[in-house]
């Protein structure tokens, strides 16, 4: 087994602090990545805190994560030493459940997160990006085009496939109205993928102070949800409305701004369940629908779409020894708009 350097938590109430572990030895269908870059995600958060109560410590967390390949093993055909490779949220699954489904893997039992999960041994844990390098099945790796810059590239395993994934599923071609509610790490990237396939994009967010960013990156309008006269304006007006905040906001409000046959997705999770009046959805046959990240299939087709498309996430670099200050600072929403960590500074 080999050596690795990264940062862990140790449970939910300590900071992460540096932390060596042993990576497992590589199998004949297994490639090593030297990681390079992993970008944080609030998921992150809400599991080295325990928020949402199945938190195994020690915990290194991240699951955007961006490298080099550094070996490969005697059955491995995807991938050589020196290709650019990612790492998302999950790196194995159930290959022989009679669900199996590889569009719709990501859905199926038997997901093995890559990190606060065990391998399909059930014994040894998964440790994330927050790392030096990572051993993973060539079947969970991604291929990053050339022209894509890697620090930037790496919230594309998360942030990208969470906001592309339900835009080609609700289709948001030329001709349907799409609205981005929140302007954070997943919002920004939900303005430049639906921008990139033809929709007519709206942001959503609490107030103008990103207004101008939102335009720069692609949205057609932008609207402040702190007033009220927005709701009156753009009712009736989308096709689809992808939820990006995990903050309890008024569904039926957010419903009402949708056509017959609208969709209003969630992707982030509030705390608490948020009540929906039957009135809301009836009268307008609307739905409310949820969406959880990509296949490896898809998430690979989004990664080859930004290639074609040239989309990366807008970042801010870091340093390891920043992560504490980065986590409260996205408690804050004072990133602009994601975190990624320059694992050289390890």
């Amino acid at each position: 087994m080999a050596l690795a350097r990264g940062y862990a938590a140790t449970d939910a109430s300590k900071p992460l602090q540096p932390f060596s572990f042993e990576r497992r030895e590589p199998n004949e269908d297994d490639i090593v990545i030297d990681i390079k870059f992993s970008g944080i995600c609030h998921s992150d958060i809400h599991q080295a805190r325990n928020e949402w109560g199945n938190s195994i410590y020690p915990m290194v967390p991240g699951h955007e994560i961006a490298g080099i390949v550094t070996a490969v093993g005697s059955k491995v055909t995807k991938f050589k030493v020196g290709d650019r490779a990612g790492v998302g949220c999950f790196v194995n699954s159930c290959t022989k459940c009679a669900t199996r489904d590889l569009d719709l893997e990501h859905y199926m039992p038997g997901l093995i997160g890559t990190y606060n999960a065990y391998e399909a041994d059930g014994v040894t844990p998964t440790y994330g990006g927050y790392s030096d390098s990572i051993v993973v099945k060539e079947g969970y790796a991604l291929s990053i085009p050339e022209n894509l810059p890697l620090d930037a590239s790496a919230p594309l395993l998360c942030a990208g496939i969470t906001l592309y994934s339900p835009l080609m599923h609700w289709k948001a071609v030329p001709g349907k109205k799409v609205a981005i509610v929140g302007m954070g790490g997943l919002g920004h990237m939900g303005v430049k993928l639906a921008h990139a396939m033809g929709a007519d994009v709206t942001v959503l967010s609490q107030s103008l102070s990103k207004k101008e960013d939102g335009l720069k990156l692609g949205a057609d309008h932008y609207y402040a949800t702190s007033d009220a006269e927005t709701f009156k304006t753009l009712a009736g007006t989308f096709d689809l409305i992808l939820c990006t905040v995990s903050a309890e906001i008024d569904w039926n409000a957010y419903l009402g701004l949708l056509k017959v046959d609208g969709t209003l997705v969630l992707l982030g999770i509030p705390e608490n369940a948020v009540p929906v009046h039957a009135f809301s959805l009836v009268p307008g046959r609307k739905n409310i629908s949820g969406s959880m990240i990509g296949s490896i299939k898809e998430t690979q087709e989004m990664l080859d779409f930004c290639g074609k498309h040239n989309i990366v996430s807008e970042i801010e670099l870091i340093r390891m020894d920043q992560v504490n200050e980065a986590y409260e600072r996205v408690l804050k929403s004072d990133v602009r708009y994601r975190f990624v960590i320059d694992m050289a500074t390890l």
